[in-house]
């Protein structure tokens, strides 16, 4: 008893956890998932950005005064290529193909899709093109219609000049026969 050391009861051998095991190896292929999702949306990046600095040539041609595009990456789940609030350049399914989209009342229209750079250059160069065209007429929509309404707008104030007159005249008539009536009574009562 008192020398005697107890023993110690011993521990009931592990059971197998199988959740447990299923758990850390379903967080150790999460991990490896997501640092190839990490290498696969650098490589997108990479390519956006190789896009990017070919289309430096048209968005410098572009004049000051136009600020209808935007051009910038963006760096999200899907990166893309931004050249104005409607149109965008991301990867396709593959992550080597190009796809040039536009956003449209009706959804998504596809623009170009090519594996190749210069493809998707011309698609990009032709859509800002349009774009520009597209602004020009609306100016010019803009000035002919102004020029419409200050045509209308003056003929408006002619015929308004014209009323304005007329009425001052029948009511300095009016105001004049009345004089001249009130004279003759007058002159009537006091002869």
């Amino acid at each position: 008893m008192w020398g005697r050391k107890k023993a110690k009861p011993e521990a009931p051998p592990e059971t197998p956890q199988p959740l447990k095991e299923a758990v850390r190896e379903a967080r150790i292929e999460a991990a490896e998932k997501s640092g190839v999702v990490v290498d696969l949306r650098d490589a997108d990046l990479a390519r956006l950005e190789l896009l990017n600095d070919a289309l430096d040539p048209v968005f410098k041609e572009i004049p000051a005064r136009v600020d209808l595009f935007d051009r910038g990456i963006s760096r999200g789940d899907t990166p893309r290529l931004w050249v104005d609030v409607i149109a965008h350049v991301e990867m396709g399914r593959d992550k080597r193909q190009y796809r040039f989209v536009q956003d449209t009342r009706y959804g998504r229209a596809v623009l170009a899709e090519s594996y190749e750079i210069r493809d998707v250059v011309q698609a990009v160069t032709r859509y800002v093109a349009r774009r520009l065209v597209e602004r020009e007429r609306a100016l010019a929509d803009d000035s002919s219609r102004q020029q419409a309404m200050s045509d209308a707008i003056g003929q408006r104030e002619k015929r308004q000049r014209f009323f304005r007159g007329l009425r001052n005249f029948i009511f300095g008539l009016i105001v004049g026969v009345g004089a001249l009536f009130v004279l003759a009574m007058y002159y009537t009562a006091n002869r």
